[in-house]
C-alpha cells in the first residue's frame, strides 16, 4: 500500500491493482509533504490564497485511506500541466483512523478530483410542432403538407471553467440559462451543437457519479427528515468500502457544514406539507449532492424563493467548496450586489446569445469601456440584465446610439428636439413602440458583435494556452465504477425509504375508516344471508361481485398515481447513478403489499362472518387469497398504467374507463357479450377474480329450493350458473390472476424504462 502526497491529497491505493491512478487538487504544483508547519500563519480567506485544511476521502476506485494536510490553493491557474509528479511515502492512515484522531479542521468540504469544464460553439435548437396543412393536389387528392420550424435556444457559446472557480450564468428570463446547465451537466443531447469535454474528454457515463446536480425544484422526499433524507442518500450512493457507521458521519458531517444542525429532525415538506423553510431545503438538496464529493456541481437557480440575507449564507457555503477544488456552475437570475461580487466567472446570456463571458468584478468595466454605464449607483445584476434585454433606461449609451435614442424621447415628446430638427422627427413613420423595439435591436448587435471581436478570441487563445490535461486525470475519470452498493443492499435501503415515506398514507385513518365503515354497511345489509331460493343466491352473487369492484378499484387506484408522483425524483437518482431501477421497482411493489393486505384482511373478517359465508376454515382462508390475488393484481394493473402514461391526470382518467370495461366485462352485469366484443372479458382480471370466487364460496353438491315434493336443486344447475361457469376447479383462474400480476408489473417495469434520467 503506497500514499500518494499531491498539492493537499494523500491518498493511499493499491500498487498491486491493475491500475495505479494519481489524484492531484489544483492546477499549481507546490510540493507540498506532510510535515506542513505548524507555525505557518493562515492567510486570510478573501486573500489572493485562501489556507484551507482539507479533510479529503476521495471515492474512486482503489483508493482505500485519505489524509490531512493543509494546503495554498490558488483562485487562477495557467496550465493543467501545473500538476507535477509528487514523491510518494509509506505512510498509512485510512479514513476511520485519521476521523476519530479528529483531524478536522474548518474547511470540512471534501477535496475532489479535479476536472475542468470546457464548452465551445454550444449551440441548441428546439423543434416546434406547426399544424399540418392539407394542400389540394392534382385529381381531388389532398396532399399532407408537413412543415417543421426549429426555435434558436443556444447561439455559439464559448468558454471553460477550472476547478477552484465558481460560474454564474446569468440573462432574462428565456435567454437559455437552464437549458445551457442542462447541456454542460450531460443532461441534454437531442438538438445540441458544439463540444463540451471534461478534462479535454467528451461525456460518458463514467462522469455520472463525479457530477452533482441540483434542480430548480427542490425533488426531495417531503415525508422524510433532513437527516433521513441525507443518510439515505449516503448509504446508496457512498463506496460499499465505506462502513454503515462511516456513511451516516459523513450525512452528519454534510448536516454541519451546511448548517442544517437546528432542522435535521424536521420534515423536508413540499407544497401540501409543512416543513423546514426554503433556503433549509435548498441547502438540504445541495447536501445531496455534496455527499458523494463530486467533481462538477451544477445548480439551477439555487437563490431563486430565499430572501438576500438565505442567499447570501448559501453562496457562502457554495463558495467554500469551490475553493477546495470543486467546479461549480449555477444559473442565477438577479443576485444581490453581495451575491454578484462572489463569482469568479459571469457569462451573461441574452436571447440565447453571449454578450459577456469573464470575471464577475470585471464586467462592469467591460462595458463601461463599450460606452454602457449606468448613470446612478445601481446593482450591478440590474445594469447587466437591463443590457441583455435591450432596455436602457437611466443608461449611458455609446456616441453610435445616441441619435437613435434622441428620436425615440422625441417619439413621445417631440419638444425635445430642437427647432430645426423638429421637422425630420415628424417625419418618422415608426410608431413609438416600433422604434422601442428597434432600439433595443441595436444595442443587443453592438454587445454582440463586441463580445465576438474582444471577448470571445481571447477566451479561445486561454484555452489554448492552459493546454492539454494529463493522461492520469483523463483516465482517473474514464473509469467505469461498479454500483457503490448490491442489489440487496439497494433494496434494504430504499424500501426503507419508501415505507417512511408512504407509511402515512399506508395508515391513514380515512382509509381505514372506509374500509372498516363498508364492511359493516355490507354486513347489515347482508346479514346472515341464506342461499334456500333463488333470489338469495343471487343476493349472494351481488354482494361477491361487489367486493371485487371494492377491491379492484381500491387497489388500482391506490398505486396508478405512485410513479407519475415519483418519476421526476426517479430520474433525478437514476441520472446520478443511486440504484437499478429494477430495485425502485420492487422495492415499490413490495412496500405496498403490506397496505394491500392488511385493509382487505380486517374488511373480509367483518364482512365474511356477518354475512353469512360458508363456515369452514378451507373456504374462509381460500376466499381470503382469491382476494388477496384480485387486489395484487389491480395493483399491478395501476402500475402499467401510471408507468405506461406518467401524467396523473390522463393516468386517472384512462384507468377509470379501463376498470369500466373489466368491471362490464366481469360476468355479472352481461352474461351474454355478442361474439366480436368478447375478448374483452379474457383481459378482465375482475372476469377471473370473479370467477374465483364462485368456485370458493359454491360447490356443484351444494343445494337449494328444496321441497318435499321436487327435493332439492343442485347450485350448478342454477340460471345464475348453469352453462355460464363450472363451480369445479379453480386452479386456472388463481394461475391466470398470478400470470396478470406478474405480467402487468413487467410491462410497468419495461414503461419505466423509457423515462429519460437525465430530464
Amino acid at each position: 500500500m503506497n500514499l500518494s502526497s499531491e498539492n493537499g491529497y494523500e491518498m493511499a491505493y493499491d500498487v498491486n491493482r491493475s491500475y495505479q491512478r494519481e489524484n492531484r487538487s489544483g492546477f499549481y504544483s507546490q510540493n507540498h509533504m506532510e510535515d506542513t508547519p505548524t507555525d505557518s500563519a493562515p492567510r486570510d480567506r478573501n486573500s489572493d490564497s485562501c489556507r484551507l485544511s482539507v479533510h479529503t476521502a476521495v471515492q474512486i476506485p482503489e483508493i482505500t485511506s485519505f489524509r490531512l494536510t493543509e494546503v495554498d490553493v490558488p483562485p487562477r491557474r495557467s496550465s493543467m500541466h501545473e500538476f507535477a509528479n509528487q514523491p510518494i511515502s509509506n505512510n498509512k492512515q485510512g479514513f476511520s483512523t485519521a476521523h476519530k484522531m479528529g483531524r478536522r479542521t474548518r474547511g470540512s468540504c471534501d477535496s475532489p478530483l479535479p476536472v475542468a469544464l470546457k464548452f465551445e460553439e454550444i449551440s441548441f435548437r428546439i423543434e416546434i410542432k406547426v399544424p399540418q396543412r392539407w394542400i389540394p393536389g392534382p385529381a381531388f387528392v389532398s396532399v399532407k403538407h408537413k412543415q417543421t420550424k426549429y426555435r434558436q435556444i443556444l447561439n455559439e457559446v464559448t468558454g471553460m471553467v477550472t476547478p477552484c472557480e465558481m460560474l454564474a450564468i446569468m440573462g432574462p428570463s428565456g435567454s437559455g440559462k437552464t437549458s445551457f446547465i442542462k447541456i454542460l451537466a450531460g443532461r441534454m443531447k437531442t438538438g445540441v451543437s458544439g463540444r463540451v469535454s471534461y478534462n479535454d474528454l467528451s461525456y460518458t457515463s463514467a462522469l455520472k457519479r463525479r457530477i452533482g446536480f441540483v434542480t430548480q425544484d427542490d425533488l426531495l422526499f417531503p415525508q422524510l427528515t433532513v437527516k433521513e433524507t441525507l443518510i439515505f442518500a449516503a448509504q446508496l450512493r457512498l463506496p460499499r468500502s465505506m462502513t454503515s457507521e462511516q456513511k451516516v458521519e459523513r450525512a452528519e458531517i454534510v448536516i454541519k457544514d451546511l448548517g442544517l444542525e437546528r432542522c435535521q429532525h424536521n420534515r423536508v415538506g413540499g407544497i401540501f406539507i409543512p416543513g423546514v423553510s426554503g433556503g433549509e431545503r435548498k441547502r438540504a438538496s445541495i447536501g445531496h449532492e455534496l455527499l458523494v464529493n463530486p467533481s462538477l456541481l451544477f445548480l439551477d437557480e439555487p437563490t431563486s424563493g430565499l430572501d438576500s440575507t438565505t442567499a447570501l449564507r448559501l453562496l457562502h457555503v457554495l463558495h467554500k467548496n469551490a475553493k477546495v477544488g470543486r467546479t461549480i456552475i449555477m444559473t442565477i437570475h438577479q443576485p444581490s450586489s453581495r451575491l454578484f461580487y462572489m463569482f469568479d466567472k459571469l457569462l451573461l446570456l441574452s436571447e440565447g446569445h453571449p454578450i459577456y463571458f469573464g470575471k464577475g468584478k470585471d464586467a462592469m468595466n467591460y462595458f463601461a469601456s463599450l460606452g454602457f454605464s449606468p448613470q446612478l449607483a445601481m446593482n450591478p445584476a440590474d445594469f447587466l440584465l437591463d443590457l441583455a434585454t435591450g432596455n436602457a433606461d437611466g443608461i449611458t449609451l455609446p456616441d453610435s446610439l445616441k441619435h437613435l435614442e434622441l428620436c425615440m424621447q422625441s417619439s413621445h415628446n417631440p419638444s425635445l428636439l430642437e427647432k430645426d430638427e423638429q421637422h425630420s422627427a415628424s417625419d418618422i413613420s415608426v410608431d413609438s413602440q416600433q422604434l422601442e423595439y428597434q432600439f433595443s435591436k441595436e444595442v443587443l448587435k453592438i454587445l454582440r458583435s463586441s463580445y465576438k471581436t474582444q471577448i470571445e478570441p481571447g477566451e479561445k487563445r486561454a484555452m489554448e494556452a492552459i493546454g492539454k490535461t494529463p493522461e492520469h486525470l483523463q483516465a482517473v475519470i474514464q473509469l467505469r465504477r461498479d454500483w457503490t452498493s448490491s442489489w440487496l443492499t439497494q433494496f434494504f435501503v430504499i424500501s426503507n425509504r419508501m415505507f417512511r415515506e408512504r407509511v402515512r398514507d399506508y395508515f391513514e385513518v380515512l382509509r381505514f375508516s372506509q374500509a372498516v365503515g363498508v364492511a359493516i354497511l355490507l354486513g347489515l345489509l347482508w346479514w346472515q344471508a341464506k342461499i334456500e331460493t333463488e333470489a338469495q343466491l343471487r343476493d349472494q352473487v351481488g354482494l361477491i361481485f361487489y367486493i371485487c369492484i371494492f377491491w379492484s378499484t381500491s387497489s388500482i387506484f391506490a398505486s396508478v398515481y405512485s410513479f407519475p408522483l415519483e418519476q421526476h425524483l426517479l430520474a433525478k437518482e437514476r441520472a446520478a447513478d443511486m440504484y437499478r431501477l429494477s430495485v425502485y421497482h420492487i422495492s415499490s411493489t413490495f412496500c405496498d403489499v403490506p397496505s394491500q393486505i392488511l385493509y382487505p384482511t380486517i374488511f373480509m373478517l367483518i364482512v365474511y362472518f356477518m354475512a353469512g359465508f360458508e363456515k369452514t376454515a378451507v373456504a374462509f382462508i381460500m376466499t381470503m387469497l382469491a382476494v388477496y390475488l384480485i387486489v395484487l393484481t389491480g395493483q399491478g394493473v395501476g402500475e402499467f398504467f401510471g408507468a405506461a402514461i406518467l401524467n396523473i391526470k390522463k393516468a386517472g382518467t384512462i384507468v377509470s374507463i379501463v376498470l369500466l370495461i373489466f368491471l362490464l366485462t366481469g360476468g355479472y352485469y352481461v352474461q351474454h357479450i355478442p361474439g366480436f366484443i368478447k375478448w374483452l372479458k379474457y383481459i378482465s382480471f375482475v372476469y377471473y377474480g370473479f370467477r374465483l370466487l364462485l368456485k370458493v364460496q359454491f360447490s356443484p353438491s351444494q343445494t337449494y329450493e328444496c321441497s318435499e315434493t321436487t327435493g332439492c336443486k343442485s347450485l350448478q344447475l342454477s340460471p345464475s350458473f348453469a352453462g355460464i361457469i363450472d363451480l369445479d376447479g379453480g386452479a386456472e383462474e388463481a394461475w391466470i390472476l398470478i400470470t396478470m400480476a406478474i405480467g402487468y408489473r413487467l410491462l410497468a417495469y419495461m414503461f419505466l424504462r423509457r423515462i429519460k434520467i437525465g430530464t
